[in-house]
């Protein structure tokens, strides 16, 4: 295996990029990746974020996650796991920090709502929505539209993508970033690794945010191995210990724990096929992975995560009315589609122009114009 921080054989590697759409010359002091990164750090659509949900609203509380807070977390995770197994860390922190851009207001919620507006027009995928985001709906250059990212970081981008946009991709772009999921390919390592530590990010964070929300408690959480164990290890090292700290020193280990295992069976799928390239890795099952212990868990923690937490009563009546504001708003601006920025009013794919500019708005700027075009407040 690398060295730590050793660039292996099978990772990403920026001088051997599959390039941009548009080509640019090389930047004096950075490599491709790092220019994807801080392309994505320097956009509309990055600090938008920061006013996203991700379980809890924003009026709900100062210190819940965000999609901003969320992306940080899977970024600082991701790099931690790129090092030890010799992948490109500024591949994969791009992706991580870009994975959300087209997440819309109100959470999953407003991304449901969408879709159902858009069911006859194509639907609406956040993950496609991030990688639109990028390529066109982004305007700081003045040579192209969207931020013209390396095929390597738009491909982690796109972790999901149904048959028939991907048709549609395929054809626009041949050989692109959609062809995998006509084919069956996989992505690099990088985008693997993103995707799994979008998973464990989410995880540990729904917890906290759950228990500091009221909505979980410990007692609850005991009843998940994956949390259970190292609760009671906490207990046991510390006797004396209370408050947040006890949360606080579950969950990291519970993180610490997982990164491991995911170094750990990754070197384990690396050293049985022996990739020398990133392209053997494309034609490879995926390699990034947990070990098959740890996937049950990670997996009955999501369910419990989902039965407890996400279906609340407080979190469905909030992301109710979240699912409500897109549904209304979509009606509005099809109707009136004036009322929109003139970028939008003004395209000719006026249902797509329409979903591109409610995707992109933050939960506080879609109520302040909900209640604007309705003269309604759906919060108090």
């Amino acid at each position: 295996m690398p060295d730590p921080g050793a660039l292996a054989r099978y990772a990403s590697n920026p001088a051997a990029t599959r390039g941009r759409r548009f080509a640019e010359p090389a930047a004096p002091t950075r490599n491709e990746f790092q220019r994807d990164r801080d392309r994505i750090v320097h956009s509309a659509a990055f600090r938008r974020l920061v006013y996203k949900t991700q379980v809890f609203l924003n009026h709900e509380g100062d210190l819940f996650r965000t999609r901003l807070t969320h992306s940080l977390e899977v970024a600082q995770l991701a790099r931690s796991i790129a090092r030890p197994l010799g992948l490109h860390e500024d591949l994969v922190e791009a992706i991580a920090l870009a994975h959300d851009l087209g997440h819309t207001p109100f959470g999953h919620a407003g991304q449901d709502a969408l879709h159902d507006c858009m069911a006859a027009h194509g639907g609406f995928e956040h993950n496609l929505q991030s990688l639109r985001v990028v390529d066109f709906l982004e305007l700081r250059y003045p040579q192209f539209d969207g931020l013209n990212l390396t095929f390597e970081t738009r491909e982690g981008i796109l972790k999901h993508c149904s048959p028939a946009n991907a048709r549609h991709l395929e054809q626009a772009e041949p050989g692109g970033v959609a062809q995998r999921f006509l084919t069956g390919g996989k992505p690099g390592l990088e985008a693997q690794l993103a995707n799994l530590a979008d998973e464990i990010a989410y995880n540990a964070h729904d917890i906290d945010d759950g228990v500091r929300s009221g909505l979980l408690t410990l007692e609850q959480l005991d009843a998940v191995p994956l949390f259970a164990r190292h609760h009671q290890s906490v207990l046991r090292d510390f006797p004396a210990l209370t408050g947040r700290r006890v949360l606080h020193e579950t969950i990291r280990r519970m993180l610490s724990e997982q990164v491991y295992d995911v170094i750990d069976t990754t070197r384990a799928a690396l050293r049985e096929l022996q990739p020398n390239s990133a392209g053997d890795v494309r034609r490879a099952p995926p390699l990034v992975r947990f070990s098959a212990a740890t996937r049950a868990q990670s997996d009955e923690l999501k369910r419990f995560l989902f039965r407890e937490l996400y279906r609340h009563p407080q979190v469905v009546g909030n992301t109710s009315r979240g699912r409500q504001v897109v549904r209304e708003l979509f009606a509005a601006y099809l109707a009136a589609p004036g009322e929109m920025r003139a970028e939008f009013a003004e395209r000719p794919d006026r249902e797509r122009a329409v979903a591109d500019y409610i995707a992109g708005m933050t939960d506080r700027f879609a109520a302040r114009e909900h209640e604007r075009l309705t003269g309604r407040s759906l919060w108090p």
